[in-house]
């Protein structure tokens, strides 16, 4: 290492970047929608640890996908001996590792699930796709009935609308079970062939190792080569046929408008039947905010009883994207700034803003020591509901200014009075937001 890397400043990886204070507001708010939105469908949080043993994901994702074979952040740890590790690259196959050992699924119920966190591929950077990403998702397990994939679809969407999106499409397909696929697959090869010599690199080594993915190249040549290839949808057996006709009569009685894509194929192995993703017109190459599908045979395939299952993951970083162009920046919702002058004001300042915090109170305390005018400047950005101002003389009379910041009005009230209306003073501030 060259001493101009040891002298000068250390940089964050390029594929990570750092979410700083003004833009978490948006994460914050995001999270707290979903959260909501969740609760009220009665699906519970779970929080599997962000590294795993790589078989997992090898088994889980399929060592046949992009994913497994060119992107997994993987590694030796120390054990003895040394055990193959890897950041986890998606969360549906952590999820039902957790569920498989622990039993979750004993009671013979229905698992209503969600996570969020952090991911890791070595991707090519670029607006919306990072090398640590983040994901929020949800995982229906133990129900293959149509209206678990209708009710995951409904609640993305609900998030979505919530929290304001426009421009999005939603696209719909259905990949069928493996006795389909492998039908399919053949039919899909005997039609590529002719043209392996024209299918951009990717495309043809998945030719023999995972041909759906093909359907899903940005190649411009090998997409017009596919545009004319036989479509899944006409090699779904009754059973299929049958489950995907009752998913588009439920989406529809919600109201919930889509097109079909037969192209749409995701990139894990494990999706059966219904496939779906919501797309933004406004995000460039990156579009898709929200993909999903069902998974039936992937609890079973780690080591489970047979298990089925549907969910989905929204990308977080490109959903942010879509926010910032379209709503500013979610309010901090400050209650009171404190600002103070003088070693007896201050000390007082602190005690204060503890106590108004304990009463319930969102409250920033000013620490600078600098001139009222300059305090004050603080607290008119700060975006408060008003301001406590203490100076020597309040600190010698127990009192402070109290100023709301909206109609400049200003009056002197002993701090006990203060802290004895605060049931007063939180409806006043709650009307003033």
């Amino acid at each position: 290492m060259g001493s101009e890397s040891l002298m000068g400043s250390i940089q964050a990886l390029r594929g990570t970047r750092d979410i700083l204070p003004e833009e978490v507001r948006y994460w914050q708010w995001v999270e707290a929608i979903a959260r909501q939105i969740l609760d009220r469908a009665a699906y519970q949080e779970i929080r599997p640890p962000i590294f795993e043993r790589t078989d997992l994901f090898a088994r889980g994702i399929g060592e046949a996908t992009d994913i497994v074979g060119k992107e997994m952040y993987t590694f030796n740890d120390r054990a003895t001996p040394p055990r193959s590790v890897t950041l986890r690259p998606e969360g549906t196959a952590g999820v039902v590792r957790a569920l498989i050992q622990n039993n979750l699924y004993a009671s013979g119920g229905v698992q209503r699930l969600w996570y969020t966190g952090p991911m890791f591929r070595y991707e090519n950077p670029q607006a919306g796709r990072q090398r640590q990403f983040h994901q929020l998702g949800v995982e229906v397990i133990g129900s293959a009935d149509p209206r678990a994939d209708a009710e995951v679809i409904a609640i993305a969407t609900d998030i979505l609308q919530t929290l304001g999106l426009k421009n999005l499409r939603f696209d719909l397909n259905s990949v069928g079970n493996l006795e389909d696929r492998h039908q399919y697959r053949e039919a899909l090869v005997n039609y590529l062939m002719p043209y392996q010599d024209e299918l951009d690199k990717d495309s043809q080594e998945r030719l023999t190792r995972n041909p759906m993915r093909i359907l899903d190249s940005k190649d411009e040549r090998t997409q017009k080569i596919t545009q004319d290839a036989p479509s899944i949808l006409d090699y779904l057996g009754s059973d299929s046929k049958r489950h995907f006709e009752q998913v588009q009569q439920l989406l529809s009685n919600l109201g919930i408008c889509y097109q079909l894509n037969p192209r749409l194929v995701r990139g894990l192995d494990y999706y059966t039947h219904t496939a779906f993703e919501i797309i933004s017109d406004d995000l460039g190459a990156q579009a898709t905010v929200c993909g999903g599908g069902r998974y039936d045979g992937l609890v079973q395939e780690l080591g489970g009883a047979p298990t089925p299952a549907v969910g989905w993951a929204i990308g977080l970083e490109r959903l942010i994207i879509l926010l910032q162009q379209i709503q500013e920046t979610p309010r901090q919702g400050l209650d009171f700034y404190v600002v103070s002058r003088g070693e007896a004001a201050e000390a007082q300042s602190l005690k204060l803003a503890q106590q108004l915090r304990q009463a319930g109170f969102s409250v920033e305390l000013d620490l600078s020591g600098s001139a009222f005018k300059k305090q004050f400047a603080r607290a008119s950005r700060s975006g408060a509901v008003a301001c406590l101002i203490l100076g020597e003389e309040e600190a010698q009379t127990q009192t402070v200014q109290l100023k709301w910041m909206a109609s400049k009005e200003q009056s002197a009230i002993a701090i006990a009075d203060l802290l004895e209306k605060a049931d007063e003073l939180r409806g006043q501030i709650e009307s003033l937001k």
